[in-house]
């Protein structure tokens, strides 16, 4: 495949970290849980704020101008709401010939090395439904199009930065959507598509140079700057998640829940507002490419209810190259999920340890991408949704035992990672392994 420009995208990986609280001298949101009987205006009031939202289960959302040091009588605790996303890597944005099918990436070297070809063929996820947590995805994206199923949005309040950066989410990630994304006139991100590949463990290249030429991709040259100046990076993810769902459970109907704004920017509130949502709504398996860097009292009750109920919720691990536990995927019950590459090597960027369930390709991830677009890219935020997936063909063919069979299904990568013995899960999954 000859060389042509190749236009790269930084886009968000949506990794929330908390907020200190007492820098902020304007208004800003906090979660507030009640006694049964408590009266959340009267507690408001005493507070000296104003009751924003209710998602039930005498939980609330209140702005205040400060934190109290004393709770009124009725009060459980008091959280702030607001979070932080940090931006994330590079990658290349393409296009395909018309006549290529919708969902040629089904094919791409990460599917195979899952068998995702071989299994199809013994569950496709008919009559489940997966919950998405995430931005806003391309609805009509062909590669979705008779995947998506009613969604909702969750964007109560206002999402402001951590604290530590005292500026609001949209000018630490984007500087604008278009400066952040779109600096190809300098020569910023624009490289071949040869010379970003050569940089993935592993050297793929002419695996990954060969799919995409019998895929006749396309990679964009700076003259689309334009139409990508108004995609945000946090659009992106979204899409690329709904197509990683769609393309290894096709007949899986994918609920997408909007908790993140256009700048990728994010509430505890409303991601647990989400959760609540996709329970109530009949969701059976719950997708949070996403991650939290302390715990929050409301998410952890939140998750544990929904787990509680059966639902499926799967989390992916985070990217910072570290052990640290990250939340929701180290809360209870909940699958976390680590990076391997197509050398089943973990990824360079993945977190690890003992809070990991399981590890699924995220190195090089070829997925749908907003505006008729394909991606690749890579992340823990795209190794989630493949477990996410096969929990769904799992659930689609029995009605018990599927944590079982994910953590059985695998290929053991201990061999491959002697540093990571252990902390990688029970393995890589293998979809074939687990369906059997």
């Amino acid at each position: 495949m000859r060389k042509k420009t190749a236009k790269y995208l930084l886009i968000t990986m949506l990794v929330i970290k908390g907020l200190t609280p007492a820098v902020f001298a304007q208004s800003y949101s906090v979660i507030v849980e009640t006694t049964p009987n408590a009266d959340i205006r009267s507690i408001a009031a005493a507070l000296g704020g104003t009751v924003l939202d209710s998602m039930g289960g005498n939980v609330y959302l209140l702005s205040l101008s400060s934190i109290p040091t004393n709770y009124p009588t009725g009060v459980k605790y008091i959280e702030p709401d607001t979070v932080q996303l940090s931006p994330g890597g590079h990658g290349a944005v393409f296009s395909v010939n018309p006549t290529t099918a919708a969902d040629f990436y089904r094919n791409q070297p990460a599917m195979q090395r899952i068998n995702l070809q071989k299994a199809s063929p013994r569950a496709t996820g008919r009559s489940i439904v997966i919950a998405d947590i995430n931005a806003m995805v391309d609805v009509r994206h062909p590669a979705l199009v008779g995947h998506l199923t009613a969604g909702a949005e969750f964007l109560q309040g206002t999402c402001v930065s951590r604290s530590t950066l005292n500026q609001s989410a949209g000018g630490f990630l984007d500087q604008s959507a278009g400066g952040f994304l779109d600096q190809s006139a300098g020569g910023f991100l624009d490289q071949s598509a040869g010379g970003f590949l050569d940089q993935s463990a592993g050297g793929f290249l002419d695996q990954y140079m060969t799919f995409l030429n019998e895929s006749t991709a396309s990679f964009l040259d700076p003259v689309t700057a334009s139409s990508l100046d108004r995609m945000s990076p946090a659009h992106g993810h979204g899409t690329m998640v709904a197509g990683i769902l769609a393309v290894m459970a096709p007949d899986a109907m994918i609920m997408p829940l909007r908790a993140f704004d256009d700048k990728g920017c994010g509430t505890t509130y409303n991601i647990a507002k989400a959760v609540k949502y996709a329970v109530s709504h009949g969701a059976q398996v719950i997708n949070m490419s996403f991650g939290i860097s302390g715990q929050t009292q409301t998410l952890k009750k939140t998750i544990g209810e929904a787990v509680n109920a059966g639902v499926t919720v799967v989390a992916s691990a985070g990217n910072g190259n570290m052990a640290v536990p990250q939340y929701p995927a180290a809360y209870p019950g909940v699958l976390g999920v680590a990076a391997t590459n197509l050398t089943d090597v973990k990824a360079s960027f993945s977190n690890y340890g003992s809070t990991i369930f399981v590890s699924a390709p995220g190195s090089n991830i070829i997925s749908g991408y907003p505006g008729g677009y394909y991606a690749e890219l890579s992340g823990t935020s795209f190794s989630a949704p493949m477990v996410a997936a096969e929990a769904a063909l799992l659930r689609s063919l029995k009605t018990s035992g599927w944590k079982n069979s994910i953590a059985a299904g695998v290929d053991n990568v201990d061999a491959l990672n002697p540093g990571y013995i252990g902390q990688l899960g029970t393995g890589r999954i293998n979809l074939l392994k687990a369906l059997q």
